[in-house]
C-alpha cells in the first residue's frame, strides 16, 4: 500500500509491521522514524542488506525471537534492492504488531521488484521520499533561527538551502554549526557561512578559489566542469575570493618589510594552515601588489554585476575565474 510522507496518519501500527522507505530525501526518512516509532526506538537493531543475504537464518532468528526484557522489536535495514524480495515476501505473514521492519532504499524505479511487493500488498506500506523544494527548505530553517532567536540574513538563508540539494537532512546539519558557532558570537555573516559550511561537490569552494589564484588553470578548469554550481554558490564563490584576496593583499604588504615570504605566513594572523602554506606562497608569487588590488576593485564589481544579473550569473562568473586563473593574464 502506498501512502505519501504528508499522510502519516494513515499509518496503522497495529496492522502495519513492514515499511519501505525510499527515495533522496534522508532527512524527512529520519524525521518519520522519530516521529511515528518513536515507542520502539529503544529496541533497534539495524542490519545491512547484504548482512541478511549472507546470513538469512540469523536474521530470521533474530527477529522472530523475543526476551523477557525485549516487549518491541525495531528492525531497520538499509541499502535495500530487490536482492531482498523473497526474504521479505517470507516474513510478511509471520512478524507480529510488537515487532516493525523498516526498509531504507534509494531512489527505484517503478519497475523495481521491491518497491512493486510494498506497492500491492495490503499489509505493507510503501512510503517514497522526494527532494524537499527551496521553499520548503527556507521555511525550516527560517523557523528554526527563529525560535532560538539567532538573527540572521535571508541571502544567508538562500545558501544554506542551495548547498543542501533538496535534503533536509544536509540542512539540518549545517543549522546545527551555525547554532553551534553563535553561542559564543552573536552575529553571523557570510564569511561565517564560508568557514563553517560545507559544498555537496566533489571540490569545495576554497579549492577553487585557491587554484584561480595560484594560477592553475588547467585544475581550475576541471574543478568548474566537475561542478554543478547554483545560481546561490555564485555569491559564496565571490564572498571567499573577496576574503583570499584581501589575505593576499595583507600578505604582500608584510613581504614589503620582510622579504622572508615563509616568515610572513608563519607569522600571519590568523593562522595559515601548514597544508595551505605552499599554495599561499604560491599566490603571492603571482600577484603583486599593485595587482592584487586591482583585482580586488574587479572582485565587487563583478559581485554586483552578478546581483544585477542573476539569471546569467554562473557564466558572468565563470568568465571571470576562468581569466583570472590564466597565466597571461598578468
Amino acid at each position: 500500500m502506498i501512502i505519501k510522507s504528508y499522510e502519516l496518519n494513515k499509518i496503522n501500527l497495529k496492522k502495519n509491521n513492514i515499511y519501505l522507505l525510499y527515495g533522496e530525501n534522508e532527512g524527512l526518512k529520519n524525521k518519520v522514524i522519530n516521529d511515528v516509532f518513536k515507542e520502539f526506538l529503544k529496541n533497534t537493531y539495524k542490519y545491512d542488506e547484504k548482512e541478511i543475504l549472507d546470513n538469512k537464518e540469523n536474521f530470521f532468528n533474530s527477529i522472530l525471537s523475543k526476551s523477557f526484557f525485549e516487549t518491541k522489536k525495531f528492525i531497520i535495514i538499509l541499502r535495500s534492492s530487490d536482492k531482498i524480495v523473497s526474504i521479505i515476501e517470507e516474513i510478511i505473514e509471520k512478524i507480529t504488531e510488537d515487532t516493525k521492519i523498516i526498509l531504507f532504499a534509494g531512489i527505484l524505479e517503478k519497475k523495481s521488484k521491491l518497491r512493486l511487493l510494498f506497492e500491492k500488498n495490503k499489509n505493507t506500506i510503501c512510503i517514497p521520499f522526494y527532494a524537499d523544494n527551496n521553499q520548503t527548505l527556507s521555511s525550516i530553517a527560517n523557523s528554526y533561527f527563529k525560535e532560538k532567536k539567532i538573527p540572521i540574513s535571508q541571502e544567508i538563508i538562500n545558501l544554506l538551502v542551495a548547498r543542501s540539494r533538496g535534503d533536509r537532512l544536509n540542512l539540518n546539519n549545517e543549522i546545527t554549526k551555525i547554532e553551534n558557532f553563535t553561542k559564543n558570537k552573536k552575529r553571523i555573516d557570510i564569511s561565517d557561512i564560508i568557514k563553517l559550511t560545507n559544498l555537496a561537490e566533489n571540490y569545495s569552494v576554497t579549492e577553487l578559489v585557491d587554484s584561480c589564484l595560484s594560477k592553475n588553470s588547467t585544475k581550475t578548469i576541471n574543478i568548474l566542469n566537475e561542478n554543478n554550481y547554483s545560481t546561490e554558490d555564485c555569491i559564496l564563490i565571490i564572498k571567499t575570493f573577496l576574503l583570499k584576496a584581501k589575505r593576499l593583499n595583507k600578505l604582500q604588504n608584510q613581504t614589503k618589510n620582510n622579504k622572508n615570504i615563509d616568515q610572513v605566513i608563519t607569522s600571519f594572523k590568523p593562522p595559515i594552515f601548514w597544508k595551505d602554506k605552499e599554495i599561499v606562497k604560491e599566490q603571492i608569487k603571482n600577484w603583486s601588489l599593485n595587482k592584487i588590488e586591482n583585482l580586488i576593485y574587479k572582485i565587487n564589481e563583478i559581485e554586483l554585476l552578478i546581483k544585477k544579473n542573476s539569471t546569467n550569473s554562473i557564466n558572468i562568473l565563470f568568465d571571470f575565474i576562468i581569466t583570472q586563473s590564466s597565466k597571461t593574464n598578468n
